[in-house]
């Protein structure tokens, strides 16, 4: 995972909203361009693609409910080359649904109705890790080796059997934390608490689905994991395997 974001960072971020709903688009247009954000709109999953390519901004809004493309196919297609924070809207609070936008890679998921500070709020935390993530990495950083999998913390690239894995900001986050810590139990709140935020302490459902994409990503067998190892009622500790 190679991320370079050092232009853009120099200016405004920039939120592509992407919602069927005219009247919510200018509210939420109004209320992100107050708070000195460039914001862009798509009605839809197709122009959500579009514009996606062309412009490459920030962070994504995306509702679920839409014509011509819904957001779970969106989704699946942005995360085929958009790999910045997107964060999803939904009229429901089903757990199903919730989990499903979470395992095609959303990084936040917010449901209808809501504030305007809190949908501000929560893309401030996503742009923050995203941001984390994108300074030059210390040279003094190791190569984590685990397996066939193989951690360059410097060079912010993660490997399976040599080939270049593609990672969401959120998920290699996630690793980092683990491979930083290489051996070591972390607790759900404490990786929740490292990756998303404190105010994120008890969202064990975003880890856990989280840890299930990892491990479909990098474990030979994700039913039967090796690397990701959970503790039952504690966390995840990354064992470093020799193969």
């Amino acid at each position: 995972m190679n991320i370079d974001t050092t232009q853009r960072r120099k200016s405004k971020p920039v939120v592509l909203v992407v919602d069927d709903d005219p009247k919510l688009r200018r509210l939420v247009e109004r209320q992100l361009s107050a708070e000195g954000f460039d914001v862009l709109l798509a009605s839809n999953g197709e122009e959500a693609l579009y514009q996606a390519s062309l412009s490459r901004p920030s962070l994504i809004v995306l509702d679920i409910a839409m014509p011509v493309m819904d957001g779970f196919e969106a989704l699946e297609r942005l995360r085929e080359f958009f790999t910045d924070p997107v964060i999803i809207l939904s009229a429901t609070d089903q757990e199903r649904e919730k989990v499903r936008a979470l395992d095609l890679g959303a990084d936040d998921y917010l449901t209808k109705p809501f504030g305007g500070a809190e949908l501000s709020a929560r893309i401030r935390a996503a742009l923050r890790r995203a941001d984390r993530l994108s300074g030059n990495g210390s040279s003094q950083e190791p190569v984590v080796t685990t397996g066939f999998v193989e951690v360059d913390l410097s060079a912010r690239i993660v490997k399976k059997r040599g080939d270049e894995v593609r990672l969401t900001r959120t998920e290699y986050d996630l690793l980092r934390t683990l491979a930083t810590n290489a051996g070591k139990v972390l607790t759900h709140r404490e990786l929740l608490q490292a990756v998303w935020g404190p105010e994120y302490g008890d969202e064990t459902e975003y880890l856990r689905t989280f840890v299930k994409q990892l491990r479909r990503k990098l474990e030979e067998d994700p039913s039967r994991p090796r690397y990701i190892i959970t503790e039952p009622g504690i966390g995840y500790r990354l064992v470093q395997v020799t193969d």
